[in-house]
Formats: C-alpha cells, structure tokens, sequence
C-alpha cells in the first residue's frame, strides 16, 4: 500500500502543473513597462486605416434639396434629389458578407483605384478616408457651388474575424460593428469574451496592409497590451484563438474537469499495477 502512495505522489506534481490558475486566464494584469504619460493616461496608438486593394466603399455625396447629384454621379439608391449614394464594403455576422454592398459598392480595383461615375478613377490604395473624400469633393465642387454639396466616404463600419477552436464556435466568425475604433477587449466582450480554454497569452492577429499581410502575437494577461497598435482593431483584421495546451490533454478545462481525470488517472494506472502485480 505505501508503495502505491508514492506512485501517487509522484503523479501529484504533474496534477497541479496541469491545473490553469488565476493568471492564466484574468485579462489585462498589472505590467511595470505599460506606458502612461505625466497625467498617468495610457496614450492612444491607434493605427491610421489604409484602404488596400479588394476593400469596398460607401460614397454618399448630400447636396442642397434642389441640388440633382444624380445627374452628375449615379441614380444609385437617390432619394428625394437631395442625395446620391454609392455603398459597399462589410457584411453580417455569419453571412459570409453584405451582398448588396458587394454588387453595388465602389471596389478598390487591383491597380488600386476606385472608379466614381461622373468622376472617373481616383487613387484609392495606401490612401486614408479622409484623403480620398478630400480629393473628392474638390472634384464634386467643380460641379457644384462650394460649400453647397458634401463628401462622405466610409467603410462600413469594422469588419473582422474571429478563429477558434471547436469550443469556440459560438464566438468563430465573421463581425461587424458600426464604430469608428474598437479595442480588441471590446471585440471580444461584445461575443461573450473567451473560455477558459483559450490561451490569452498566445493570440494571433493577422492584419491586411497594403504592403501585405502583417502578424502579430498579443498578450491579452497583461495591461501594457494598451499601448500596443493591435489592441486596436482594423477593417478586415483576423483573430486567432489558440487552445491551451494544458486543454487539449485534457487537464485544466476547469477544476472539477481536472480532478475528475486526475482520479481517472490514477485508478487506471493503479488497476493495471494490481494487474501486472498478480501475474
């Protein structure tokens, strides 16, 4: 009998390794390098968006209600004569995109540029917003009295992507949210935040540059991650939730979970030991 206990004793180390503990899975932990400035605000470090090839706009140019922007521009989707729309871009969640958006968006060509009916191409790619609604409305205004019709070019909202595990098919998909800037605890907490099988230290954030595709390991456990530019979620960033280790063995799902396999363990590997001792 003793000799079984020290079989059991010799396990209880890896039993307790196994276990997840507090700091594994509480968000945005007290870091010494987390950086604050004199009136002990965390700065803001949010990346400026630049549209990339394959994006898809929203161009609305509002006029006077006797302006016509639609005998310049396009009749798409004009109301009353006062408004002149060209949407795009995004999608709802689970839907694999918006598909009036897509037929009818202004779409960032693979030369980079986005052709305005009444206008013609304009450069779009690298380019931010603002900058491409500023070089539209000189344009519109060579048509219109200045100050008499306006240029409002949008995405639609922040479109991203969320990537898990088979546990994590509630919060798996596609997003997306009408703000101007979200934080990536925001994007989660708005899906329900994360399990306790998702390593918060190991999450993986692929964001589409008009250079190219740039990847980035965060770590949700401390709080220093605020001063980092992906904690600020960009238009068509995908998030990958990785599973801990310590779940896929089994162990570490929770603690009833944990001692209930660490018993099984136990007595199975007792079970064969009587087995092999009485042969």
């Amino acid at each position: 009998m003793m000799k079984n206990l020290k079989y059991l004793f010799l396990l209880l180390p890896f039993f307790i390794t196994s276990c997840i503990t507090k700091k594994d899975v509480r968000y945005m932990q007290p870091s010494e390098s987390l950086v604050i400035n004199e009136e002990g605000l965390v700065p803001y470090n949010i990346p400026t968006y630049r549209i990339t090839k394959n994006d898809i706009l929203n161009l609305n140019i509002v006029t006077t209600p006797k302006g016509d922007a639609a005998q310049f521009y396009s009749s798409l989707n004009s109301s009353g004569g006062g408004s002149s729309s060209l949407m795009g871009t995004g999608g709802g969640a689970g839907t694999g995109g918006n598909m009036s958006f897509y037929f009818n968006g202004l779409k960032v060509d693979s030369k980079g540029d986005i052709n305005v009916f009444g206008i013609g191409y304009v450069k779009a790619e690298g380019r931010t917003l603002e900058d491409i609604s500023q070089e539209l409305q000189e344009k519109v205004n060579e048509n219109f009295q200045e100050g008499k019709a306006e240029v409002r070019l949008n995405t639609n909202g922040i479109t991203y992507y969320i990537l898990g595990d088979v546990e994590t098919t509630g919060l798996s998909g596609e997003k997306v949210v009408h703000k101007n800037t979200l934080t990536i605890t925001e994007a989660l907490a708005i899906n329900g935040g994360l399990n306790r099988t998702i390593d918060r230290k190991n999450i993986v954030i692929h964001r589409k540059l008009p250079e190219g595709i740039k990847t980035a390991k965060i770590d949700l456990t401390r709080e220093d991650i605020m001063n980092s530019p992906y904690y600020y979620i960009q238009n068509g960033d995908e998030i990958y939730l990785n599973t801990r280790g310590k779940s896929l063995n089994g162990f570490g799902k929770d603690p009833v979970q944990t001692l209930t396999t660490g018993v099984s363990v136990i007595t199975t590997a007792l079970s064969i030991y009587l087995l092999l001792k009485n042969l």
